[in-house]
């Protein structure tokens, strides 16, 4: 009984802590109690009213008629232009660049002859009238469109759509409580996630088990089940040995920098995800082969490799367009909103920078605060190799898992681009994971007992619920209303300007980069950001370096479990806690901010952008 008790329990096998829990419930219900503010009101006028009005605006101005009393290939012009205004389109030109499958896209049913005649529509007119009009609609939804204006019935929606809203707040309150406290299960949070919002009445009960499931959730579950195949194969081992193989002094030092060296770069051009998933079980092997009779456990050496892991990938995103949706969402906004292209390699050269600075300050801190007993690896390398030779050489299922994951990861980088026009399907990184799974089993590399004990399913659940955190967040308004409130609070005590701007909005994009995907994080504080450096200063360098700076900061997920899909993925392995994740995220948000705002001021003003005048 006494050996059972001095043995701390993992994440998994703790119950309920009352007192840390109350704390998170007491902020819930505090939230709820709370005066609905005005500036929540605006919002829940704007996502519950706003497209309402702006349809029949555009229908009247083009067509002198209600949007309802339209014709259809007329409902199709006030849809698209509505849609495209929302994506941030200001202008004619790039009005036109969006062709029928940009319009379906939209979820807009467009037929042909109705699309050819919206098209020809825009073309005819006057390219300061269209303008124009996109500009007066935006301004409606944005600034005119308010609370007094509403009917009876319509306020009663806005009403609506602000509970929402602050159910939602009070839930990020109570959410990352239950992160940092640990007060439960962090399964039990993604559960609970769900259940509040069918409580309160934001989704409904068929509603929610649509939401919990989305393509990055498939992506987890197949990657982790790759991991486990890799795991029965052995194939994890000969990886392992050969990125290992060449160190000279494989101390743990040596083995975090190469750790450092091969991923970050690597996750400027291919999934981040992938990575996470491939590096997972050659952390576990070096954690696993270098214990000893001497020292049977380290929680500090598997901590390190599992956070040198996920840390690893989130620093790479920034370096390249490829690196993530959130930089191609911040190339479309300049684009659309005020006609700045940002090149691939333009991109490249202003992000690059940025990684290769951050991968040895990512080294110090992880080895400053991470201190493992075993510092030599060398014992664990001789332990592998010693297993690879006993294994022999490669056998069927190591190269059918091997083959099979080279399929998946051609899959991955192509499947938005050379698969899509192909076979006109967008399969998704998830779809094309969990098919490799299922390649797997089918060619008998694995049984499904291999998956049922070596997949950990509560971090699929656990990402799960973070998915529906963040869509929930962004389609309720309630990300918005948290990224507007916070920027315009900074712009009314004077940190409206210059770097100063730049450095408010990166602050507030971190923030909600730690609670939702990255790309939602990007949407919902993009478009802000780079109106106030608009306004602030007009024509200049400050817009587009708004943009590189949003998109920059989108990956600093440092902080929580559910910031980003390679932070879920290490924490499946079972050594980490949540608190984990803050020991060496605090510092590297701290660090990453500061060389963001050092390169922004020197750097990138050295550069210039495009021949824009510098602020």
């Amino acid at each position: 009984m006494g050996n059972e008790a001095s043995v701390k329990a993992s994440a998994y096998d703790k119950y309920i802590d009352y007192k840390r829990f109350a704390i998170a419930v007491v902020l819930f219900a505090i939230i709820l109690t709370l005066p609905t503010p005005r500036s929540m009101l605006d919002v829940a006028v704007e996502y519950s009213m706003g497209k309402t009005y702006v349809l029949d605006f555009f229908s009247g101005e083009l067509f002198g008629k209600p949007y309802n009393d339209v014709e259809q290939w007329q409902a199709l012009t006030v849809r698209a232009i509505e849609g495209c205004m929302m994506q941030g389109v200001s202008r004619k030109e790039t009005l036109l660049k969006r062709n029928i499958k940009d319009v379906r896209k939209m979820g807009i049913e467009a037929q042909e002859a109705h699309f050819d005649r919206y098209h020809n529509l825009i073309t005819s007119m006057e390219k300061n009238e269209v303008d124009s009009l996109l500009l007066q609609g935006r301004n409606l939804r944005l600034e005119k469109l308010s609370y007094d204006m509403l009917s009876e019935s319509q306020r009663q929606a806005a009403d609506k759509a602000a509970r929402h809203i602050k159910v939602c707040i009070a839930m990020v309150a109570f959410v990352v409580a239950c992160f940092l406290t640990e007060a439960i299960p962090l399964p039990g949070v993604a559960f609970c996630i769900g259940l509040i919002l069918v409580f309160s009445g934001i989704v409904s009960r068929q509603q929610v088990a649509q939401l919990f499931w989305s393509d990055a959730c498939w992506f987890i579950m197949g990657s982790l089940m790759f991991a486990a195949a890799f795991v029965k194969t052995g194939v994890d081992k000969r990886i392992c040995l050969s990125v290992f193989r060449l160190l000279a002094k494989p101390n743990i030092r040596w083995v975090t920098a190469v750790m450092i060296l091969v991923i970050t770069p690597s996750a400027s051009f291919i999934s981040d995800h992938a990575l996470a998933a491939i590096f997972l079980p050659i952390g576990l092997i070096l954690y696993n082969n270098s214990l000893s009779s001497k020292v049977p456990e380290d929680k500090e050496l598997a901590k390190l490799l599992m956070i040198t892991i996920a840390m690893a990938c989130n620093i790479g995103g920034f370096g390249s367009p490829s690196g993530g949706a959130r930089n191609v969402i911040m190339m479309t906004y300049l684009e659309d909103m005020f006609g700045i292209t940002v090149g691939y390699g333009q991109w490249i050269l202003y992000g690059m920078p940025f990684v290769l600075i951050m991968m040895p300050v990512l080294w110090m801190t992880l080895n400053s605060r991470f201190k493992p007993k075993i510092r030599d690896l060398r014992p664990a390398l001789e332990t592998l190799k010693e297993d690879i030779n006993r294994m022999g050489g490669w056998n069927r299922r190591q190269i059918l898992a091997i083959v099979i994951f080279g399929v998946m990861l051609f899959g991955w980088i192509t499947e938005k681009n050379l698969i899509l026009s192909l076979t006109g399907i967008r399969l998704g990184i998830g779809v094309i994971a969990v098919a490799g799974a299922v390649a797997y089993l089918l060619t008998g590399v694995v049984n499904w007992r291999d998956y049922q004990e070596k997949v950990d399913w509560g971090v699929v659940w656990l990402y799960a619920g973070a998915i529906i955190f963040g869509r929930v967040l962004d389609e309720t308004g309630a990300a918005y209303w948290l990224a507007r409130s916070i920027v315009e609070g900074l712009a009314t005590i004077g940190l409206k300007s210059g770097t100063v701007l730049l450095g408010a909005g990166s602050l507030v994009t971190a923030f909600m980069t730690n609670l939702m995907a990255d790309g939602p994080a990007a949407a919902s504080v993009g478009p802000i950001a780079l109106n106030m450096a608009a306004v602030a200063n007009p024509g200049t360098t400050l817009i587009p370096f708004m943009g590189l700076a949003t998109a920059c900061a989108s990956s600093f997920a440092y902080l929580l479990v559910i910031g980003t899909p390679p932070n879920a993925i290490v924490y499946s392995s079972g050594y980490l806690e949540a608190k984990d994740f803050l020991r060496v995220g605090v510092i590297c948000l701290i660090l990453a901010f500061g060389l963001l705002i050092l390169l922004s001021m020197f750097y990138w003003q050295i550069i210039g952008f495009g021949g824009m005048p510098s602020v």
